[in-house]
């Protein structure tokens, strides 16, 4: 404990170049991504005349696909150093992400070809998420760990703030393939500020087998669902993301379609709450500080479980524009304060020498959970209506919080790294 703080005061430590450099790469692809948003499907209708079905598919398929590749990269990076790893996942992206931009140029460019690099993209992604939560173990004692999460998470909110509205310009007077090429040209400065961290890691003990082999593969899920902390969370983030994210399209669908809404408006709708994000990261660590971190976790992660049945009374004109917003605000404030306060314990709940397995094996059933809940809610709103189907996922969201721990456990005793300060 430090000395001569004053009560209920929490002070944002500086926690090192290094961190640093990191914190900037991130925020850096983090933007480029935003500015990119949507533009794959505005390609694919603009560019490539495709119908509802090839749009759905860019997203749905092509992200479980990459769920898929990246299945056995989880044991792959767990014996490799991380750096190299960030910055080769940097590199494919960007060169993926190119190659769409080139073909445009050239005018080849196919509805085959952007399928194939929503896969590299969604897998790199995923390969990405696994190595950068291994290595910030690493670089970072524990008791930082929850103020760099709080500060990912605040930089997550703060691009999607920006980024869409930036890139829905540029998309207007240069194209949609301008924020492509935007966006491989972030991953690559994220690549360079990686490069730039400098320092020496340590290459992790190798097990005697070289090879990954077919059982490795569940290593993660055997991981989490062995652990009584770590297995309630699992199952609360992956039914809860994807119930979320399955009603987004549909409430897309009565905004603009049966309600008439503006493009610009459907953006304002979710770009004005987002700064209910920046609050919530930036309050995150102060509650924990006051009332402990188990009361936090469970207190926004039932609370933020409330707000989407709200999306099952939206109506026209200014008032169900304010009711979307008032909606997301809610939810996206909750959504912060959890966030990182789960990604910090999930991390010190995990062995060093599972670190990269056992996120890999989150990530990979979070974004296939939401791709396979996204296809079925598409049915269900065919069949009983947009309003229904949000309205049931709400419901169902509402049974989110039996899923969450009843006490969360002590972290693991690990030694703390001695991270470089400079």
């Amino acid at each position: 404990m430090r000395s001569g703080r004053r009560p209920g005061h929490v002070p944002g430590p500086r926690l090192g170049r290094r961190f640093g450099w990191l914190w900037a790469a991130y925020g850096t692809s983090a933007l480029g991504t935003w500015l990119a948003f949507g533009a794959f499907p505005l390609i694919a209708v603009q560019v490539l005349d495709a119908g509802p079905a090839e749009v759905a598919a860019l997203s749905s398929v092509g992200a479980a696909v990459g769920a898929a590749v990246a299945v056995p990269l989880g044991p792959w990076v767990e014996f490799r150093r991380k750096r190299p790893v960030l910055i080769g996942m940097d590199l494919a992206r960007c060169a993926a992400l190119l190659t769409v931009s080139i073909a445009y140029a050239c005018g080849v460019l196919t509805f085959l070809q952007l399928l194939l690099v929503s896969v590299v993209v969604a897998a790199a992604d995923i390969t990405f998420r696994t190595a950068s939560g291994a290595y910030l173990k690493t670089l970072l004692p524990g008791e930082d760990l929850l103020v760099a999460n709080a500060r990912f998470e605040s930089t997550t909110w703060t691009t999607t703030i920006v980024g869409p509205p930036l890139g829905g310009a540029a998309a207007g007077f240069l194209g949609p393939v301008a924020t492509v090429l935007a966006d491989a040209v972030s991953y690559l400065l994220s690549a360079l500020g990686i490069r730039a961290m400098g320092g020496r890691e340590a290459r992790p003990e190798r097990r005697q087998a070289a090879r990954v082999r077919a059982g490795d593969l569940l290593d993660g899920w055997r991981y989490i669902l062995a652990d009584a902390a770590l297995r309630p969370l699992f199952f609360n983030t992956a039914l809860f993301n994807g119930l979320v994210m399955a009603a987004e399209p549909l409430l897309a669908v009565l905004m603009l379609g049966r309600f008439g809404f503006a493009p610009w408006q459907y953006g304002l709708a979710f770009a004005v709450p987002s700064l209910a994000g920046l609050a919530g990261s930036r309050l995150a660590r102060p509650l924990v500080a006051r009332f402990g971190r188990h009361r936090v976790l469970v207190v926004s992660g039932a609370l933020r479980a409330l707000w989407p049945v709200g999306l099952a009374f939206l109506g026209p004109g200014t008032g169900g524009l304010l009711l979307v917003m008032g909606v997301e605000a809610g939810l996206i404030f909750c959504c912060a304060v959890f966030n990182p306060v789960y990604a910090t314990y999930r991390l010190e709940r995990t062995a060093p020498d599972r670190v990269a397995r056992t996120l890999s094996a989150w990530t990979v059933t979070t974004r296939s959970s939401t791709a396979l809940l996204t296809a079925v809610w598409g049915v269900l709103g065919s069949l009983l209506g947009p309003r229904t189907a949000i309205g049931l996922a709400g419901v169902l969201v509402l049974t989110t919080p039996l899923l969450l721990p009843r006490r969360t456990e002590a972290p693991l005793r690990e030694p703390d790294p001695a991270p470089s300060r400079i």
